[in-house]
């Protein structure tokens, strides 16, 4: 190889070495300052454009988990408001039962009539505020159509939906048009005397019945909701495991690349410096 003072050949091979460590190591401390080895569509297009698709999805399950959370809740509330409304339910039939009894004078069935008709008072003062965010199960309302069920969105393409049905626990005769279909006792119902006391126990009775029969319903969609919700924050943390393999850098690995770039670097920073000295040779050719 020729010795020239134009042109260093060394110098140059030692000078693109170490500008091609420098660039490796400006990879290697980008995935260290991110953690991540694909940050954007230079690093890796067709695995960029994968993991955005999957954090798409991801963050449209994150809407299906707020609905399916918002049903939990309408749910809850109403089944502690359909529970309240059993439970005054029974005691009306205890009223009910005892205004059947021929040997009670007036005044005491009047004190019976006045406690029956505030028992029914609360049911109806129960099933109107039964409500969760403007939805109410129980009214036969919801805040939409007369008698009409919710649904909530149950995947992220929003093509699927699961459904709370509507329940209408309201009396009959309180202005809703189903009303009376599950509770059928009338919302001026009166214990005026045994024959009429009668005929509300037998209307007592059903509507014992077709609210537990509700219940029971909130209740498996309640259980099916809290299912799916599960479902989904599984589905989620699958999808955002699949995305960390995707584009996740490995630190640890990253950690001794660095390292391994460093001492590179260091040494070809020498060469260099080796190289760069090369031209003094000549001027040793020229002394006298």
């Amino acid at each position: 190889m020729s010795i020239s003072v134009h042109t260093n050949k060394s110098a140059l091979i030692a000078l693109q070495n170490l500008n091609q460590t420098n660039d490796e190591m400006g990879v290697v401390q980008s995935h260290i300052n991110t953690g991540l080895k694909i940050a954007n569509a230079r690093d890796n297009a067709a695995v960029w454009s994968i993991a955005q698709n999957q954090r798409a999805d991801i963050g449209a399950l994150g809407a299906v988990s707020m609905s399916l959370d918002r049903a939990s809740s309408i749910a809850e509330v109403s089944m502690s408001a359909g529970e309240s409304v059993s439970d005054l339910l029974v005691q009306l039939k205890e009223k009910v039962v005892a205004a059947m009894d021929t040997s009670i004078d007036q005044v005491s069935r009047d004190a019976l009539n006045s406690e029956f008709k505030s028992i029914l008072r609360q049911i109806g003062q129960v099933t109107e505020n039964a409500a969760f965010d403007g939805a109410n199960l129980l009214n036969g309302l919801n805040g939409l159509a007369s008698g009409a069920n919710i649904q909530f969105l149950a995947n992220a393409s929003a093509s699927s939906f699961i459904t709370l049905s509507s329940q209408d626990m309201s009396l009959a005769g309180a202005g809703s048009p189903d009303a009376g279909t599950i509770i059928t006792i009338s919302v001026n119902a009166s214990l005026d005397d045994v024959a009429t006391s009668g005929a509300i126990l037998t209307q007592l009775n059903a509507s014992i019945q077709n609210v537990n029969q509700a219940l029971g319903k909130l209740g498996s969609q309640a259980k099916q909701i809290d299912s799916h919700k599960d479902f989904v924050s599984k589905l989620t943390d699958t999808l955002q495991t699949g995305v960390g393999n995707l584009v996740d850098a490995d630190l640890a690995k990253e950690s001794a690349h660095l390292q391994a770039l460093q001492v590179q670097q260091q040494l070809g920073t020498q060469a260099l410096s080796i190289a760069n000295q090369a031209p003094q040779m000549i001027l040793q050719l020229f002394k006298g």
